[in-house]
């Protein structure tokens, strides 16, 4: 890969992974539209690897007080708000993992296109549009049920379509469900974890049992420009959540949907 290559490719996956508007979709994108060749299984797991961490350090003392909390439930202490928000962030989490075992295949050889890519990125963008304008949004992170949860975690499975956006299309599910903007924004960043811990570890895998070659430099400076990307998008994203609203998502989104699909007409 060329420096230049490492460098998008990684800041993309670090700002559009917590951003409303699909990082599958810009991570596929440079290669069909530019001719890139394919960064490979190693580079995909480095860059989610520090997407990981820069979530995991940003919310470092929401996770751990949600794991101490999660494990005293066990005990004596019985439930409270964190343990009941382990657990909900564990029940989410099971729908992806299914429909990910379900439908790998089927993703990989058939919905990995630029077309799909278009109609989805329009679609779910317009979704979000009615989400933010007509959902009530008066819940707080913690008046989250079971139901709720599930919901959000049916919905991120939905996201395994590329284009869809994991963090769009759970946000867009909490704000149905009443959540506030800066609520559904911290559930779903809080639902990345185990989900992009659980691919980056199974991807590991993967490349622990291949015979893929393996570039570090590359990996090491995607790992870390990764991070950066997301440490900051996670900052700034809460920072004016409130106050802008969704809005410049959708409008993101309609452009690079239908601008995709007039070159994917005229190529």
């Amino acid at each position: 890969m060329s420096i230049l290559a490492i460098v998008v490719l990684a800041v993309i996956q670090g700002l559009t992974e917590f951003l409303p508007i699909s990082s599958s979709a810009h991570l596929i994108l440079p290669s069909q539209l530019l001719g890139w060749q394919d960064q490979g299984l190693a580079f995909d797991v480095a860059v989610h690897v520090g997407s990981l961490m820069a979530v995991m350090i940003y919310f470092r003392k929401e996770i751990g007080d949600i794991l101490v909390a999660w494990f005293k439930s066990f005990g004596s202490q019985g439930a409270t708000d964190d343990s009941k928000l382990g657990w909900y962030i564990l029940l989410a989490t099971i729908p992806a993992g299914i429909a990910g075992k379900l439908f790998e295949d089927l993703i990989e050889q058939h919905l990995r296109a630029a077309i799909v890519i278009a109609i989805t990125t329009i679609f779910f963008g317009l979704v979000l549009w009615l989400a933010d304008i007509k959902a009530k949004q008066s819940k707080n992170i913690y008046q989250l049920n079971w139901k709720s949860a599930l919901l959000i975690g049916c919905a991120q499975a939905v996201a395994l379509i590329p284009g869809t956006s994991r963090s769009g299309i759970t946000m867009t599910a909490g704000l149905f469900l009443g959540l506030t903007k800066e609520s559904a924004a911290r559930f779903s960043f809080l639902l990345s974890v185990p989900v992009i811990g659980g691919m980056g570890l199974i991807k590991t895998i993967e490349l622990a049992t291949g015979e893929q070659a393996v570039d570090w430099q590359a990996l090491i400076l995607g790992a870390g420009l990764s991070f950066m990307a997301a440490y900051a998008c996670i900052f700034l994203f809460l920072k004016f959540i409130e106050r802008m609203g969704m809005f410049p998502f959708v409008i993101y989104r309609l452009l690079l949907g239908f601008g995709l699909l007039a070159f994917l007409l005229y190529q």
